[in-house]
């Protein structure tokens, strides 16, 4: 990756915020519709990407993967929104509704991103759209799709562990619940040494939705 690279790298970045920015504005919306005012006290429901950048998950992470990957591949993270399960009526169901209102707020705007896609391919057949454009939109659309699928791996504390912990009781809650405390862990295992298992899973997920979404748009 070259100096002339910089300007593509910007927007990448630009458009992984605001997916990052929704995600964690959800968990803490959903807590709150469910009698938890912890976010709402924190100044966390709002979509001031101040409140939410984590200097290293939402800047430097993101801009390191882009460097070392030259350009192909990007994640990151914005500051966990807090919430207090104590607030639920349903422990366990609040703790699922919370963890997967993130992941549905990346498929909305995937969806909205596929939506505008269309309108760009449409208004193609009357004036010149910019292939940049196309690009860009794409993919504002993948990068949603691909942060909504990785929060979904089933590994303490993703989004997706709240799924599982659902149904979950006894000594096998309290043994997944222990698995938080090494997740960063495991996901760094995942992503390095368990690549080809992370590869498999989106192929059989993220792919087809991509192209699903995409094709529909045109």
């Amino acid at each position: 990756m070259t100096l002339a690279d910089l300007p593509m790298l910007a927007l990448q970045f630009a458009l992984l915020l605001p997916a990052l920015v929704l995600h964690e504005v959800a968990h803490g919306w959903m807590a709150y519709r469910l009698g938890d005012p912890t976010a709402k006290l924190a100044g966390r429901l709002n979509l001031d990407p101040r409140k939410h950048i984590d200097p290293w998950g939402t800047v430097a992470m993101p801009l390191l993967l882009l460097f070392v990957s030259n350009g192909r591949f990007m994640f990151g993270y914005a500051k966990p929104v807090p919430f207090d399960p104590r607030y639920f009526k349903d422990r366990k169901t609040g703790m699922l509704l919370t963890g997967i209102a993130g992941p549905a707020a990346n498929l909305v705007l995937a969806i909205a991103g596929a939506g505008l896609f269309r309108g760009l391919v449409l208004l193609g057949a009357f004036v010149s759209v910019p292939s940049l454009a196309l690009q860009m939109v794409y993919l504002f659309v993948y990068m949603n799709l691909f942060l909504m699928f990785f929060n979904l791996l089933p590994i303490p504390p993703m989004d997706g562990s709240r799924v599982v912990q659902r149904f979950l009781s006894g000594r096998a809650a309290e043994f997944y619940a222990g698995l938080e405390r090494y997740g960063f862990v495991i996901i760094i295992v995942l992503l390095y040494i368990g690549r080809p298992l992370l590869d498999a899973y989106l192929n059989l997920t993220l792919d087809p939705v991509v192209a699903f979404l995409t094709g529909v748009a045109g």
